[in-house]
């Protein structure tokens, strides 16, 4: 815990899942805009299914591209304007066939769930306890959004919940600005670790405390230790 507690990468994936998951929000009230077409209770709910199948095929497509090409920064940045354009449409107009298909471009929100987590362990890999002491706490303090989400989509607003919308797009704006300071540290710390590598430098005090906890946590020694750290790489 103090391993990943001490770690800025934490912090800034707590508050990028945490705005995903209150910008996801909208799904709930989606059924309650459906039900004004006037079809029957059945037709209405089977409305609120389409938006979510294609999502569920887009998903794990974008999943293995992220994988194959090796990269989780753009993957996560790409979606969000297109999330934005959909609560934009959603909030600017009172045509059903707009707002409907401004739910198609809202649910590109979840496309970030599975990229998010394959982040954090690339970002935040070892040791394992650390990461699975960092993927606890980001977990908790992001479904912490489903407590007070629910009070911004004020009754009086319906359907276009301006008010809840409107915080939506302003927590994907902040998810992307801390997904591009999580890149940038990536960056300088990839730079470090091929510093060390291609100078085979020896490491300063702050460096081999960090090591040798690290094989203390693994139970491995510490040159075991140095060759896990000169092959590992983050992923950008």
């Amino acid at each position: 815990m103090k391993l990943a507690f001490s770690d800025p990468k934490m912090y800034l994936f707590a508050i990028m899942y945490h705005a995903i998951a209150a910008a996801g929000g909208f799904q709930y009230f989606v059924p309650t805009l459906t039900a004004t077409l006037g079809y029957s209770h059945s037709i209405s709910l089977l409305l609120v299914a389409p938006p979510h199948i294609f999502m569920v095929i887009w998903s794990l497509s974008h999943s293995l591209v992220s994988d194959k090409v090796k990269n989780r920064f753009w993957f996560w940045m790409y979606p969000q304007p297109i999330v934005i354009i959909g609560f934009i449409i959603f909030m600017t107009t009172t045509s059903f066939a707009a707002c409907y298909v401004s739910f198609f471009l809202m649910v590109f929100v979840f496309a970030l769930n599975g990229i998010l987590y394959a982040w954090i362990a690339d970002a935040i890999p070892r040791p394992p306890a650390k990461r699975s002491a960092a993927l606890a706490f980001i977990n908790s303090f992001a479904n912490i959004a489903s407590i007070w989400t629910p009070f911004t989509y004020y009754p009086s607003e319906s359907p276009q919940y301006r008010v809840a919308n409107g915080i939506s797009i302003g927590l994907l704006i902040v998810s992307m600005i801390c997904a591009i300071i999580v890149h940038l540290i990536t960056i300088r710390q990839n730079k470090e670790l091929d510093r060390q590598e291609a100078d085979d430098l020896e490491l300063d005090r702050r460096q081999l405390a960090l090591l040798k906890t690290t094989a203390d946590v693994e139970g491995i020694d510490l040159g075991a230790a140095r060759k896990l750290q000169k092959r590992h790489r983050y992923m950008l």
